[in-house]
């Protein structure tokens, strides 16, 4: 289901993959985080970035730098909850999906 950063869309889907392949790591992040039975003090902080996720996802094309300011709160709130290191992989995995910013 992944493709190469540039690839086209199958034909017959509306959705490109690489979305896809976002929405569902950020959903399943989001459900484990839901799950998951410590507080901790940047829970919210996660929960927000997730939720901004997904918002961007569901609007199409995200913007590459917005994606990876949002992995980088998500992993900033998260990153040493250990149960969760999975599911923050794959966040980042899909947003390296992505490619990096334009170069000026």
């Amino acid at each position: 289901m992944l493709r190469s950063v540039g690839q086209k869309l199958v034909a017959g889907t509306e959705e490109d993959p690489r979305v896809t392949e976002l929405r569902t790591a950020v959903s399943r992040l989001r459900r484990e985080l839901a799950a998951h039975p410590v507080e901790f003090p940047d829970r919210a902080a996660a929960e927000d970035e997730l939720a901004a996720l997904d918002a961007m996802a569901v609007g199409g094309l995200p913007e590459v730098p917005r994606l990876r300011r949002s992995l980088l709160l998500i992993a900033g709130a998260i990153g040493s909850v250990s149960a969760l290191a999975k599911g923050l992989g794959d966040v980042r995995n899909a947003v390296e999906l992505f490619g990096g910013p334009p170069l000026s």
